[in-house]
Order: C-alpha cells, then structure tokens, then sequence
C-alpha cells in the first residue's frame, strides 16, 4: 500500500488522496476499530470534528485535536444515515471539502462492521491515469497496451468493459467514481481513473461475456450501488444521484478504445435523477444510440423536442424537469403505479403530471404509439442538453488531512 500511494504521488493527487482515505480505513478495519477510535481518526483524516451513532445505542464524537466532543453537533455538513438507525456525520464549517462524500461514505462501511456486518477487504481501484490512456487509445502499438494492461493488472486475453462517470458541475468525475466504487459496487478486477473531465473505469470479470456481449451485469450493479446510497443519504437528497454513468459493451481489451467511445456515447443519454436514468448501458439502448450520430442542432429543430424543451424551460423553479422525469418514467414502466414507486411519489402526483405533459404536448400516453414517440423525443433532447462534467481541478493535500 505504501508503494501505491508513492508512486500515484507522483501521477494524480487527486487519486492519491483517494487511495489514502481508503487505505485509512482499511486500516482501522483489520485491527478491530471501537467508536471512539473510528470518530477520532476520521476527524483527524478530514481536519474537522466528526461522529457518529450506531444503532446498538453507542455513540462518540471527536474534534481534529483528538479531543472527545460533548453533546450534540451544531453544525453537520455531511451526513450517511445507518440501518435501521443511528448514522455517521462531519461537521466542517462553511461547505463541504471535496473528499468528504468519501471519507463518509469509508466511515459509513467502518461503522456497519462495528454495528456487527461482516467486512470483506476491498481493493483501491484508483489506477495510474497514464496507463488507463493508453489502454484506451487506437493509437498506440498493440505491444504498448498489452504492457499498460499487465501493469494495472489485467489480463490481455480477458474480455472488458468500460464505464464513463461524471458528477455534478464542479466536482471531480475521477474522485466520484472512486467513492462510488471504492467499497466493490462491481464485481471483478476494476481499475479507476480521470480522463479528462470524465472518470474512467475498466472492468474485466471471468464471467463478461465475449467481444460485443450484452450482458448488463455491471450496469445492474451500478444502479444498485446508487439505490443504496440513495437510502443511505434520503431519496430528497440530490448528492445521492448527482452521479451519472455510461456503460459500453464488453470488448477484447487490445479493442478497449471501442467500448470507450460507446461509454462516453451512452453518458450523454444519462440524467441524474434515479438510478435507472443515471446509468446508461450501450447496449440497452439499441438502435437507439444511433440518435447520437444525429448532430445537435438538427435534434433541437424537431418539433417533439423543440415541445420539450418549451416544457422544460417554461415552468416554475423545477417543475418542468419533475414532469419530464414523470414522462422518463412513466414511458420506461408503462405503468403509473411503478412510475410513482420508482420517483417515490403517490400515484395520484404522478397522474397529474403526465396530464400536465399531455395537455402541452398533445399526447394520449396510454396509447403505445404516442409513448413510444415520447420516448424517444425524450432521448433526442437529452443528446441537446450542454454536457456536464468535472472541471478537472485538483484537491489540495497538507498535514494528513482531506478537507
């Protein structure tokens, strides 16, 4: 572990603190963490007081100097909630340092052991940036990746597949998919690094299936990885789905580049929202992913989009992104009840909202060739929405803390 974080030192300091948070807690794992021990060396970890309460009863609370806090935090700027009760929490003035949701997320995992789960040791999936590059370039000699694949530890005769990852606006798509994969959301080897403003993950399994398999297992994964933290952090809480993903098809590795470009394809048809909007599989989407070949301005001309975007833009703070998540919904269900247990709404909530949609755009829903139309209008204007990713800024590092 120390020759790990030597050597992303040098590479990506981002990454390297990354590493850092989880090797921390890896640490506290293997040698039997009480609550006051875990309190105390997180706030240490993240220069800020932190806490926590396990559903058993026991709590504790420790400032950065060591020393225990009494009584009740009065300011808490992160928080991971723990079945069935109780929770972990950071308490640093003004906004939230950018490897806070990590070390919450590590502390959160930590705390479960201590509440009686059982641990399993994960491995750090942050790779050197170089590497996975390379890996993914058409560019280079084949021997070249073939030795960028052996040196991040995978295998050149194993199928792979690639993931795409941004976050919200501002933050870094390497360090979010870090925290979403770092305690083994996915199953098999997985490598994680920046690329560009996007986060890049490969994924190599013995079970991935052949060159242009559609198996989803990973995308299953992913979306399961973000139901779970949706429970963990409250389903009104936007951080918890901020993050958005885009998976493309198993492929040779020497062919890593080709599931690449179809990741990247597939992100522009995520939203952040729900874990099934916020994952978008290349191969899900069939021929439908064709619709990114189309350019922009011709999506935005057509007149099912141009009447989305009126709808989008042309209601109150909010409102018109929640009826087009109802319409998303509803069209991928086709069903109300299963599009209200998905949103988290009442049936009643969502119905109003599709009429809202009918009425604007003219649609009968309830019939297939109608939903099938919005649907796919639905597609098209997302491929016209401005591209969000991380700006690439790197996190400051000093004196063992992560803030």
């Amino acid at each position: 572990m120390k020759g790990l974080l030597l050597r992303l030192s040098a590479l990506d300091a981002d990454a390297a603190t990354a590493v850092r948070v989880i090797a921390h807690f890896e640490a506290l794992l293997g040698g039997g963490p009480d609550p006051e021990t875990l309190a105390r060396s997180t706030a240490g970890l993240a220069g800020c007081a932190a806490g926590l309460e396990l559903p058993d009863g026991r709590a504790a609370r420790f400032g950065p100097d060591g020393l225990a806090l009494p009584g009740a935090p009065a300011q808490v700027s992160g928080r991971v909630d723990l079945e069935p009760s109780g929770g972990v929490w950071l308490e640093r003035p003004g906004v939230p340092g950018p490897f806070d949701e990590l070390v919450l997320e590590w502390m959160a995992i930590t705390a479960r052991v201590l509440a009686g789960r059982p641990w399993q040791p994960r491995v750090p999936t942050a790779a050197d940036p170089a590497l996975v590059e390379l890996v993914l370039s058409g560019r280079e000699d084949a021997t070249d990746r073939i030795r960028a694949l052996r040196l991040l530890g995978l295998a050149p005769d194993v199928p792979l597949r690639v993931v795409a990852v941004t976050g919200r606006p501002g933050t870094d798509a390497g360090l979010e998919a870090v925290a979403l994969l770092g305690r083994g959301a996915v199953r098999g080897t997985v490598r994680v690094a920046r690329a560009g403003a996007l986060g890049a993950v490969l994924v190599q399994s013995p079970d991935a299936g052949g060159p242009g398999s559609r198996t989803a297992s990973t995308t299953a994964e992913l979306r399961a990885a973000l139901h779970e933290r949706g429970r963990e952090r409250g389903t009104d809480r936007r951080p918890a789905h901020a993050v958005r993903a885009g998976v493309g098809a198993s492929a040779a590795p020497l062919d890593a580049r080709l599931s690449w470009e179809q990741a990247r394809s597939a992100l522009r048809f995520a939203v952040a929202g729900t874990p099934e909007e916020s994952v978008a599989d290349h191969g899900e989407l069939g021929p439908v992913a064709l619709l990114a070949d189309i350019p922009v301005e011709r999506l935005r001309a057509q007149e099912d989009v141009r009447r989305l975007t009126k709808l989008a833009c042309g209601e109150g703070a909010g409102q018109g992104v929640e009826l087009l998540t109802a319409l998303a919904a509803f069209c991928r269900t086709g069903s109300l009840r299963q599009a209200a247990v998905e949103l988290h709404l009442h049936h009643s909530s969502v119905a109003a909202r599709l009429a809202h949609v009918e009425k604007e755009l003219g649609l009968r829903l309830r019939d297939p060739q109608d939903r099938f139309g919005a649907q796919l209008a639905l597609y098209a204007w997302r491929l016209t929405q401005p591209e969000e990713g991380g700006d690439g800024s790197d996190g400051e590092e000093g004196n063992g803390t992560v803030g």
